[in-house]
């Protein structure tokens, strides 16, 4: 038995020779090794990668490139090799000797040309049949600007892949574009370079260690988490990082950039991916994890400008001027705070708000995600009796701990009125000083862990790479689809003055916010300057809303963004006291491109709504089947209906579609809405009426030339337009003057040249319909943006 074991261990410790001399050499080429990212991460987190993996059978080697000369960036490279660090736990004589080893196999090449690149490869390969090696990859680590990306992977591509059998792993350094439009053309760039599984673009916060654990903790805690983590326990989620550092020499970037492109667009939306995501059956399969994020992207709701709210701090804009050499009258409307309201419309998530938030220049540097769970206990005994493991009225939450505040360091925080968790053997169990409070109660309030060591993002990352973990990185699919959510709020924002904040301290609730009815906003109203001072120019947004008169019936107007907002306000108004007063609230809407903002603010922005007792009309409708994209129904049912609870009873699509014909004379459409209307609408008169007024001077569908639907009895009728689809039905003119409010909704440039025309004109529909519209008893409210109005 004794001799069969020897035999035994013999052969497993042949065989462990054996398996490590197939694993092969690895050459790293980092790129950009004398910049400030490899000086201060990149060139330690190679160090720890060699530790790690060195003894394991792999051989490496080392080269440090850019394109200083030579002897110049050897000696800038040596210098940065410097400070090269072991752990703690390691004795200071092996630290020397691995750290002479790695210098030893760590060399300086200047990389500039194609030529440079080929005599990388041809001393590659003349140094694995030297030394008689089996090539296993190679790494090339892009620390440069994206604009050079290209140059450096058509020489990769063209003179330096590795020979047959062995893997290329190319790695990309933020930012990923500047929008959706750079993003996917830099993309394909790459892409006609290198294979997808080739690529691997780090956002450093997903080496962070508490970043790392979100979805190992939420899969090794299933079982207590599973009936928690949705809308029915989850109040809201928190995700920061705050910064008290300014952007002082980094203002060039900074100016392209700003806190959202620099610090939310990534980092901060990774982390709500890992929060979000359907926890797969299996978390190590990175398909399963990269195809479960994607996932919540396709459930992101767009983002709006109310979402967001900027601010910037008082001296970034002479920073500017300073570092970019900008005139003195400069002043810049980059942000460099910025906080963001995101919901998810899933079955878990839906209502749950998402806070992002990030800053410059505040009152501590913290990162964190914060789960806040609802609390709707009440507790009769007063605090003092509170047990923290058993009281379920004190806060219940879990933390994720990036890193600084106050704990100093990575950790994960469970309320122990929630549950005890369980932790990798990583991870240990921490105290902090006495008399420690974190978000609302003290740090023995929590179950609290912390990592047993303390690792850099960047060499984490730098060990996923080698080993080919893709979900620690960012896919090209991912990567578009998050700028695709972005993007659209950064264009909305482009023109918005930021509030200004003195920094630091100083700022006190100058930065505070609130949400509610899908927006957000600052608690406290900045005050008003009353002579121009230092800060930016008043932008549109500034201004107030202009009520004046037009055509001798009142007038709104303001910026497109607020005349939807007021006219969304006055419907909820005019709703409101309608159902108070008669039970009901009787609406019709017309169709086009105009009122689709007017819809989506109803739908997200309206909660007090009385859309139970609301029923729907259609003022026109184009002859095609409802179920078609030009269909008006089909607008208003993708923009607003779907949207909100309203009974489906109380809507009234127009008939246009009979006997599986349109708008056909015999089927009697435009009677049969016109009995519809007079059976459940008293006296035929509308609560509200909302037309657009079209470049003709057309309003519904009744068009100039064209004496149907102009007077006479007829309430319902059927006209042509001068454009496809030709036929139309429409309420008519005179039942459209029966309404108790008719609402002219006219925005845009284009409209500038038909508002001065009707402003001049009398009463004369048969040139100009919308001329025609004026309420017998009711009340006529003309809204026009400024754009519309004063062009």
């Amino acid at each position: 038995m004794w001799n069969m074991l020897i035999v035994a261990m013999c052969l497993a410790f042949l065989g462990c020779l054996q398996a490590q001399e197939l694993q092969g050499h690895v050459s790293i080429i980092l790129l950009g090794a004398t910049g400030d990212l490899a000086k201060k991460y990149l060139w330690q987190g190679l160090f720890q990668l060699y530790l790690d993996e060195a003894g394991r059978g792999h051989s490496f080697s080392f080269h440090g490139a850019a394109l200083t000369a030579p002897r110049q960036g050897q000696e800038l490279m040596a210098k940065a090799l410097e400070s090269l660090s072991c752990p703690k736990d390691m004795a200071p004589s092996h630290c020397a000797e691995h750290k002479d080893q790695f210098l030893q196999l760590s060399q300086y090449r200047q990389l500039k040309t194609a030529e440079d690149y080929q005599a990388l490869n041809k001393d590659i390969k003349a140094q694995l049949q030297h030394t008689g090696l089996r090539e296993a990859g190679r790494i090339f680590y892009f620390s440069v600007p994206p604009f050079a990306y290209e140059d450096i992977a058509r020489n990769i591509n063209s003179s330096c892949r590795p020979g047959p059998g062995a893997w290329l792993r190319v790695v990309l350094e933020k930012p990923f574009g500047h929008d959706h439009f750079s993003a996917r053309q830099l993309a394909t760039e790459l892409g006609t370079f290198f294979q997808e599984e080739e690529m691997y673009r780090v956002d450093h916060y997903l080496g962070k260690q508490a970043v790392a654990q979100i979805l190992p903790f939420r899969d090794q805690n299933r079982k207590a988490l599973d009936g928690l983590w949705n809308r029915h326990h989850v109040e809201r989620v928190e995700i920061i990082m705050k910064e008290t550092v300014d952007a002082e020499g980094r203002t060039g970037f900074y100016e392209e950039y700003g806190v959202i492109r620099d610090v939310l667009q990534n980092h901060l939306t990774e982390v709500l991916t890992l929060v979000a995501m359907e926890l797969p059956h299996n978390v190590s399969s990175a398909e399963a994890v990269l195809r479960h994020k994607l996932q919540v992207f396709q459930a992101l709701r767009g983002l709006q400008r109310g979402s967001a709210i900027v601010g910037q701090y008082q001296s970034y804009s002479e920073q500017v001027r300073r570092e970019l050499q900008k005139p003195d009258s400069f002043h810049s409307l980059t942000p460099t705070f910025a906080a963001v309201l995101v919901h998810i419309d899933n079955l878990r998530w839906e209502g749950v708000p998402f806070i992002l938030m990030s800053g410059k220049a505040l009152d501590e540097r913290v990162g964190y995600a914060r789960i806040l769970f609802k609390n709707q206990a009440c507790c009769v005994q007063s605090e003092k009796h509170w047990a923290a493991a058993q009281s379920q009225c004190l806060p219940r939450q879990l933390v994720f701990h990036i890193g600084h505040g106050d704990l100093g360091s990575p950790a994960v925080l469970v309320s122990r009125n929630l549950f005890r968790p369980s932790l990798p053997s990583s991870w240990k169990e921490m105290e902090g000083p006495p008399g420690l409070r974190l978000f609302g109660s003290p740090l023995s309030d929590y179950y609290a862990y912390s990592p047993v060591q303390e690792r850099d993002a960047h060499s984490v990352l730098l060990s996923h790479i080698f080993h080919g973990r893709k979900d620690f990185f960012i896919t090209t699919e991912n990567l578009l689809a998050s700028w695709d959510f972005w993007t659209p709020l950064l264009e909305s924002l482009a023109h918005k003055a930021p509030r200004l904040y003195p920094g630091g301290a100083e700022n006190g609730r100058l930065l505070d916010f609130e949400f509610s009815s899908g927006r957000l906003f600052f608690s406290q109203q900045q005050p008003e300057q009353l002579v121009p001072g230092p800060g930016p120019a008043p932008m549109p947004s500034d201004f107030q809303v202009l009520r004046a008169k037009y055509r001798e019936s009142p007038l709104v107007s303001a910026w497109s963004e607020e005349l939807i907002s007021k006219l969304a306000n006055d419907i909820e108004a005019t709703a409101v006291r309608a159902v108070r007063r008669f039970g009901q609230f009787h609406l019709a809407l017309s169709g086009g491109s105009s009122p689709v903002a007017l819809f989506q603010q109803l739908a997200t922005a309206h909660y007090g709504f009385p859309w139970a007792h609301t029923h729907l009309w259609l003022v026109d409708e184009r002859c095609v089947p409802l179920s078609d994209p030009e269909s008006n129904f089909q607008g208003l049912q993708a923009h607003l209906l779907q949207h909100v609870r309203i009974p489906y009873y109380n809507i009234h699509p127009m008939p246009v579609h009979l006997q599986q014909r349109l708008c056909a004379e015999e089927d009697q459409g435009a009677q049969i809405y016109a009995r519809e209307i007079s059976a459940l609408v008293a006296n035929s008169s509308f609560d509200l009426v909302l037309l657009g007024m079209g470049a003709d001077g057309h309003t519904a569908s009744l068009f100039p030339q064209s004496p149907t639907g102009l007077d006479g009895e007829q309430l319902v009728v059927l006209t042509t337009s001068p454009s496809q689809p030709h036929r139309r039905m429409s309420l008519s003119l005179p039942l459209i003057n029966r309404a108790k409010k008719v609402a002219v909704l006219v925005m845009g440039r284009m409209k500038r040249e038909i508002t001065t025309l009707v402003s001049r004109v009398g009463h004369e529909p048969k040139k100009w319909p919308i001329s025609g519209v004026l309420p017998h008893s009711g009340q006529l409210v003309w809204y026009m943006d400024y754009d519309a109005f004063l062009g």
